[in-house]
């Protein structure tokens, strides 16, 4: 388990163990080669790990989706959402941020038991739904919570 109590932050074994997890669950299920990138609650790089014959462009991707769940505070599915309601909110939003946020789904808030957010996975190789399951399944590897905005 990568947190023992509410109101720790994620470790790096913990961001890790994410990454590692949600990798297995990919294979097990025979996807296309992943790359796993989980953020702290700052937004910066705590674990990335990518397969073998995953894109160039992968990181990029995976980096967005967690980074836009953590600096809009929930996660690629509801950002979908107002992507699809507010379009030029989302367009302002993609401007502000110099394109670093990516609204669909694949990103993904971790919460610890409390309901606080310690840091955010995104992950890009297969669909954006088979992403996000992945990333679930990572988080849910060490006990935490995942929300995916949904």
């Amino acid at each position: 388990m990568a947190l023992t109590t509410s109101s720790e932050t994620l470790t790096l074994d913990g961001a890790l163990q994410i990454a590692q997890a949600a990798l297995a669950h990919g294979r097990s299920l025979n996807m296309a080669p992943l790359v796993v990138a989980v953020l702290d609650p700052r937004g910066a790089v705590k674990a990335y790990l990518a397969e073998d014959g995953a894109s160039l462009l992968r990181f990029d991707i995976a980096f967005g989706k967690a980074w836009g769940a953590l600096g809009m505070g929930f996660g690629g599915r509801e950002l979908t959402r107002r992507s699809a309601k507010v379009p030029l909110f989302i367009n302002a939003l993609q401007t502000m941020s110099s394109g670093k946020v990516v609204p669909v789904p694949g990103g993904v808030l971790i919460r610890n038991d409390a309901g606080g957010v310690v840091g955010a996975v995104g992950i890009s190789g297969e669909t954006s739904d088979n992403d996000e399951l992945c990333a679930i399944a990572g988080i849910q590897a060490t006990k935490l919570i995942p929300d995916s905005g949904d």
